[in-house]
C-alpha cells in the first residue's frame, strides 16, 4: 500500500504528469472557492450577529483571518517543496514553490490592509509596530524578495536554487507571527480559535469563517495549479511530450 502512495507521489512529480492532472483539478477548486466565499460573506456580512464590543467592524475578521492564516500556511508550503527540491531534485518542487509566492503576497498584503482598516476604529491607528503586525510584514518582504530574486537570476535552476534558501531560512518567521502573542505583550489579541480549546467566538461567527477559510484554501488551489500549468508550457517548450501534447489539441480544434 506505502508503496503504491510512495510510486503515485513520484508519479506526479514528473511535469508531464502534473500537468495533465492540474487541468482536470483547478477549475474544481475555482469553483469550489467561488460557491465557499458566496456562502461565507453571506454568513458573516448577513446573518452573523453583531460583536457586543467591536459592533460592526468586527466583521473584518472574515477577510482578515483566513488571509493572515493562508499567508503563514502559504510560506510553509513553500519552505516543504523548496526542502523537497534540494533533496530530490524535483523539477515540480521548483514550480510549486514559484507559482505559490504571488498568492502568498497577496494574502500577506489583505492581512496588513485588513488589519489597518480593523485597527483604526480599535486602536485608533492604522499601524503600530506590533510584534505580530511587524512580523507579518517581514512575511510580506520575504514574499517579494523571493519574487525579486527568482526573476532576478537568468538561469531557473540558479534561481530555484537560491529562492529555496529565501524559503526555508525564511520559514522561522511563521512561527514567531503565531506565537508572538503569547511571546509578547502586545496590542493584537489573541486567538479565538485554538487546537484543544472551544472557540471563544459565536457559532455563527465560526461558520462563516471556516467557510471563507476553505474559500481561500480553494482559491489558491486553483491558482497555483492553473499557474504551474503556465510555468511547465514554458519551460518545457521543447520536450517531446509538450510538442505531442500540443499536436494532439491541434487536433482536436480542427477534427
Amino acid at each position: 500500500m506505502s508503496q503504491n502512495l510512495s510510486s503515485r507521489w513520484f508519479y506526479y512529480a514528473a511535469p508531464q504528469n502534473f500537468f495533465r492532472l492540474s487541468a482536470q483539478l483547478w477549475p474544481w477548486c475555482a469553483g469550489a472557492a467561488a460557491v465557499l466565499g458566496l456562502w461565507g460573506l453571506y454568513w458573516g456580512l448577513g446573518v452573523a450577529p453583531v460583536d457586543a464590543q467591536q459592533g460592526e467592524a468586527y466583521r473584518i475578521i472574515f477577510v482578515h483571518v483566513p488571509a493572515s492564516w493562508m499567508s503563514m500556511v502559504i510560506y510553509m508550503a513553500m519552505a516543504f517543496w523548496s526542502i523537497m527540491g534540494l533533496v530530490f531534485n524535483t523539477r515540480l518542487s521548483a514550480l510549486m514553490t514559484r507559482a505559490l509566492a504571488p498568492t502568498g503576497a497577496m494574502f500577506a498584503f489583505i492581512s496588513l490592509f485588513s488589519g489597518a482598516l480593523w485597527g483604526k476604529p480599535m486602536w485608533g491607528t492604522w499601524w503600530v509596530w506590533d510584534a505580530r503586525l511587524t512580523s507579518e510584514l517581514l512575511l510580506f518582504f520575504l514574499y517579494l524578495g523571493y519574487m525579486a530574486l527568482t526573476s532576478a537570476i537568468e538561469d531557473p535552476k540558479k534561481g530555484d536554487r537560491a529562492g529555496a534558501l529565501i524559503a526555508i531560512v525564511g520559514s522561522v518567521n511563521v512561527p514567531i507571527i503565531y506565537f508572538s502573542v503569547k511571546w509578547w505583550n502586545t496590542l493584537h489579541q489573541g486567538s479565538s480559535i485554538t487546537l484543544g480549546q472551544a472557540p471563544s467566538m459565536a457559532k455563527l461567527m465560526l461558520w462563516a469563517m471556516l467557510l471563507m477559510a476553505l474559500s481561500f484554501w480553494a482559491y489558491t488551489l486553483a491558482v497555483v495549479l492553473y499557474r504551474v500549468r503556465v510555468m511547465i508550457l514554458m519551460r518545457e517548450r521543447e520536450s517531446h511530450w509538450l510538442r505531442a501534447w500540443v499536436s494532439e489539441q491541434q487536433a482536436r480544434g480542427q477534427a
